[in-house]
This record gives structure tokens, C-alpha cells and sequence, in this order.
């Protein structure tokens, strides 16, 4: 006699999302994943904070088809009395079965092998040009070789976080330390946290790292009432100091996205010696220590110290575009503040994310990601696949009345900077009073 399903509601489930308490529903199943939380390869972040809820989209987003080998030992032999699915999950859920039988996710192309060739040829240049030159311009142009070098071993970085660009796992990983750790100095594993919750919570306030900027710039006015940084776990305090920042933040965006790198080489020791359950914790730190070697000993042969802050200043600024590129697929879209909700998965990828509109020649400058829309719903895709989808995706936007976020590279940049010029004048609302501040008195005082 077959055993008879038990059976518990959404509001039952919705109980069970503390640490050591974790269940989740996919496909109207109930899973207990309290114990897998510190072996789970995308980080403790999306199971802690998608806990308690149906989560069947992002999981079919991020998994193939053999996680739910994986899966079937957590499940605790519930079911959810309530499971639905709305008609936007399963259209959506019908382009993810049409691409998997297509074999999208498979075909990558050759986008990762041209790429490293290219990083490899750039490295060469930039390293023979500081050795056997001696004109000052050429070595300035080889700081401007390393920046476009840490752009497109940041494509890969990327790519390789999200599926296996390489033949095999290991090769894959093997190309991540490569490109990420040893010629970039950030640290992968420091990148796939931090980016898994970006996809996860894509632009919440509370729990979306690429929307937490305070102090210096902040996408929006809810950040004026000092939310929690749910992500590292820290108050984003809206302070007197944080206001006169906010409040030229159009102004300071661009040089600040020049430097935005030390932010990153920072992030990345700042996890690798937290207590933190980090993967491979050594292997990172030695990646990290190879870039710390060569690049130093790279800018210490140049002939004086002009010429080595050239240099770097060069590298940063170059590299600094691709931190633009960055914000612009996501700070003029639309914010929300709380837990990322498992039950609107395609509504918010598609209404935080924008794309860069550009000629297919251009793709190698965006590596990808000027698809940002369908690069969310899609995550495991291969870039070169991107390109193809995006009529559906505009269809299935269309369907159902879900916006299509896209524009230029100067429209976005045009955007961006008016988000953050909006919530600068906003900081200046004097009828809004926070700790005084005397810089920012002496900088705004009317009369």
C-alpha cells in the first residue's frame, strides 16, 4: 500500500528559514537543506535568504540537471499544499527546457580560448614594453595594456563562476585562479560570493552587495534610513560624513570608478582571512600572492617613481570602465528593500537589470554582459548564446507586461548619472536633518 503524502502550507514553510532550520520548495516538494548550507558550492547566501519559500525558478536558473541528484537526499517528505505556478514561471520554465534541448548551455563557442590568446598577447606587450623600452609614453600605454587586461580576465573570471568555460571542472578551475587570483589579484571565491547574492537579491537595498555603496554614493533615498548591509553585515549608516558624500556623488562617480579596483583587492583579503567556510581557502591565498609579486616587482623595474605611478594610475583607469559597465546594467532600474522572494523570480531580474544596446562586433567589449537581462534569467548560458535569446526574452516581457529595460552605452551612462544626481539633491533636503557635520555645513550653507 503506498504510503500516503503528507502535506504543508506555504505559511508552514515560511517558518522554517533560520540558520539550522532551512527548508525550501521545488516544484511543490519540500527539501531540508539545515545541513547542506555550509557544503553548498554557491555559498550559504542563497539558501540562508531564500529559506521558507518556493524557490523552483532560481533553482532551474542555476542548476542542471544533475543537482536534482544532489536534491532527492534533503527531501523530508512533505509536500506544499498550496504549490501554483504562475504563467510567467511557466513560460519561462518552457524557454529553459527549449534551450536545454537546443543545447544551448553546451555550445560555448570559442569566446574563452580567443580571450585568454588575447589576455596572453597583452600581458607580453605590457611586460616587454616596461623591460625594453625606455620612452615614458610607451610605458603609460603599457599601464593602459594591463587595464584592458584585467577587463577581459574579468569576462572570463565571470563566465567560469556561472558554468564550466573549460574542458573539464578542473581546467575550469584552473583558468579561474589563473585569470581571477594571479593576474587580476581578486581573489574567485571572493567573486562568487559576492556575486551570487548580487543574482540572487538582484536589487534589493538590504541584501544586493552592488547596491551597497555607502558612504560614497547611494542609487536611491531609501538608503537615507541607514538599512543593514545583509550581505556583510554591517549598518549602511546615513550620517552627516555619508550625506556631503551622497550629495556629490554624480560628481565623484567616474573618478571613483577609476580606483573601484582597491575596493576589490581589499574584499578579497577581507574574506579569504574571515572565519568564513571558504573553499580552497590556500589556493586562493597563494593565486593572490603570485599577483602581489609579479606585478609590484613589474612596476619597481620602470626607471623612476613618475613613471611607476603612471603606471598604475594607467591600469586602474583603464580598468575602471569595466566597473561602469558594472553599474550601469543596474543603478537607474528599479530598488526594492527586503528578502529577495523566490515566487517573483522572473518579475525582479527583469526589473532590476538593463541592457547596452551594440553591434555584435562590440560584444568583446561588454563580454556579454550588455545582455543583462537575459544574462539573470539565464545565468548559466554562455555568452555567445546571449544574443540569440533576446527576442524571446522581449517577448516574454512583452506577454506578460514585464519591462525590457534597455539602452545605449551613452543612454545608460546618461541614466546612471541622473539616478545618482537625483538622490544627491535629495541628500541636500535640509528639512531632513542628520548629525552635523562641519565640512558639509561650510560646503552647503545657503546665504
Amino acid at each position: 500500500m503506498a504510503e500516503e503524502k503528507k502535506y504543508i502550507t506555504l505559511d508552514e514553510l515560511k517558518k522554517h528559514n533560520k540558520p539550522g532550520d532551512l527548508w525550501i520548495s521545488i516544484q511543490g516538494k519540500v527539501y531540508d537543506v539545515s545541513n547542506w548550507v555550509k557544503d553548498h558550492p554557491g555559498g550559504d547566501f542563497p539558501l540562508l535568504n531564500l529559506a521558507g519559500q518556493d524557490v523552483t525558478d532560481a533553482f532551474v536558473a542555476y542548476h542542471p540537471g544533475t543537482a536534482w541528484k544532489v536534491l532527492d537526499k534533503f527531501f523530508n517528505g512533505f509536500y506544499l499544499e498550496d504549490y501554483s505556478v504562475s504563467e510567467v514561471s511557466k513560460d519561462y520554465r518552457m524557454l529553459l527546457y527549449k534551450y536545454n534541448k537546443l543545447g544551448y548551455f553546451e555550445k560555448k563557442g570559442h569566446v574563452v580560448l580567443l580571450t585568454m590568446f588575447f589576455i596572453a598577447l597583452l600581458f607580453t606587450a605590457s611586460v616587454y614594453g616596461v623591460l625594453f623600452s625606455k620612452s615614458p609614453w610607451v610605458h603609460l600605454f603599457c599601464g593602459g595594456l594591463m587595464g584592458f587586461l584585467w577587463i577581459q580576465s574579468g569576462w572570463i573570471g565571470h563566465d567560469s563562476g556561472h558554468y564550466v568555460v573549460m574542458m573539464s571542472p578542473r581546467l575550469n578551475r584552473f583558468a579561474q585562479i589563473l585569470t581571477g587570483n594571479c593576474l587580476a589579484g581578486i581573489s574567485i571565491a571572493w567573486w562568487k560570493w559576492n556575486h551570487n547574492a548580487h543574482h540572487i537579491a538582484c536589487n534589493s537595498l538590504e541584501f544586493d552587495p552592488d547596491l551597497q555603496h555607502m558612504p560614497l554614493f547611494a542609487v536611491s533615498s531609501k538608503l537615507f534610513n541607514s538599512l543593514t548591509s545583509y550581505v556583510y553585515e554591517r549598518k549602511m549608516v546615513f550620517d552627516s560624513a555619508s550625506r556631503f558624500l551622497v550629495s556629490q556623488q554624480h560628481w565623484t562617480f567616474y573618478p571613483v570608478m577609476c580606483f573601484a579596483r582597491i575596493n576589490l583587492f581589499a574584499q578579497s583579503f577581507v574574506l579569504l582571512l574571515t572565519k568564513k567556510n571558504i573553499p580552497n581557502r590556500i589556493q586562493e591565498l597563494l593565486g593572490l600572492l603570485v599577483f602581489w609579486i609579479w606585478y609590484p616587482l613589474l612596476v619597481s623595474c620602470l626607471p623612476n617613481w613618475t613613471e611607476r605611478v603612471m603606471f598604475v594610475v594607467a591600469s586602474f583607469m583603464v580598468t575602471g570602465i569595466q566597473h561602469v559597465q558594472f553599474c550601469l546594467n543596474h543603478f537607474s532600474t528599479s530598488v526594492y528593500v527586503g528578502r529577495p522572494n523566490g515566487n517573483d523570480w522572473f518579475e525582479k531580474q527583469t526589473s532590476g537589470t538593463l541592457d547596452i544596446e551594440c553591434s555584435s562586433w562590440m560584444d568583446w567589449f561588454h563580454g556579454g554582459l550588455q545582455f543583462q537581462v537575459e544574462h539573470h534569467l539565464f545565468p548559466r548560458l554562455p555568452r555567445c548564446q546571449l544574443r540569440k535569446i533576446a527576442p524571446d526574452v522581449k517577448d516574454l516581457c512583452k506577454k506578460h507586461k514585464l519591462p525590457y529595460n534597455s539602452s545605449s552605452f551613452w543612454e545608460a551612462n546618461v541614466k546612471t548619472i541622473k539616478t545618482l544626481r537625483d538622490a544627491a539633491m535629495l541628500a541636500r533636503d535640509f528639512t531632513k536633518p542628520v548629525p552635523k557635520n562641519l565640512v558639509w555645513e561650510a560646503v552647503n550653507t545657503h546665504g
